[in-house]
């Protein structure tokens, strides 16, 4: 993933020397919070190891400010193609980038 330009493709973090996706599943209800918890520990943990970037597949619920953070560099741009092709925001069930 590092040969290609940051700025070909919208995905822009390319520099990292490694990904990680934490998941966390379980099966029953009643134990949300206690999984939730360690999951949530467990990537702020890793935070100091991280760059900050985030790979937008990888989102949940995460907020417009993490999708932001995903494209980094390359989220202006993506905003005003949005404009452009999408200015209704049609196309909003994903991870969004707001037109």
């Amino acid at each position: 993933m590092g040969r290609v330009a940051p700025e070909a493709t919208a995905f822009t973090h390319r520099d990292a020397g490694f990904v990680f996706n934490l998941v966390g599943t379980w099966a029953d209800a009643g134990e949300d919070e206690v999984h939730t918890s360690w999951a949530r520990s467990s990537f702020d943990r890793l935070g100091p190891a991280s760059s900050g970037a985030a790979y937008v597949n990888f989102l949940g619920d995460d907020g417009a400010q993490r999708v932001t953070a995903a494209y980094g560099g390359n989220h202006a741009r993506l905003v005003e193609l949005k404009r452009r092709y999408d200015p209704d925001n049609v196309f909003r069930l994903n991870q969004n980038i707001a037109p």
